[in-house]
């Protein structure tokens, strides 16, 4: 008894892409671009940008994000800008903090917190001219 050998992936892809166009050459060679393009995808790149995306997505995170941009800041600062718990303020600057968004400095019993770098910046507004646009 033999046993049936599953198709490649490529081959997949190219029978899918040449029943869809109706051209086995162009999608023999389509499938390849998109086989070089899937393999060249960092997995564990993509999963941390995710987190970094996963941190902006929130209003209240976003809105602290805003007001760093005017300088560092200690949470007392952020909190009583927003009228927030610093239990709650704090939790949200530790997500800023993991997904590299923000930094923190000690400055004796307090902690102050800046953007990490100008990238994030131009991230935001690039948003903003993505929703005025």
């Amino acid at each position: 008894m033999t046993q049936a050998v599953e198709p490649e992936p490529l081959d997949q892809c190219v029978e899918r892409l040449a029943r869809l166009t109706g051209d086995r050459c162009k999608a023999k060679n389509a499938a390849r671009k998109l086989q070089t393009f899937t393999e060249s995808i960092d997995e564990a790149a993509l999963a941390a940008e995710a987190e970094v995306f996963k941190a902006m997505s929130d209003p209240f995170r976003l809105s602290i994000l805003h007001i760093l941009r005017e300088g560092e800041l200690c949470v007392c600062e952020i909190m009583t800008a927003f009228d927030r718990p610093q239990s709650s303020t704090s939790h949200h600057l530790s997500i800023l903090k993991r997904a590299g968004l923000v930094r923190e400095r000690k400055d004796g019993k307090w902690s102050r917190y800046r953007l990490s770098e100008g990238a994030i910046i131009e991230m935001m507004n690039l948003a903003g001219l993505m929703v005025d646009g």
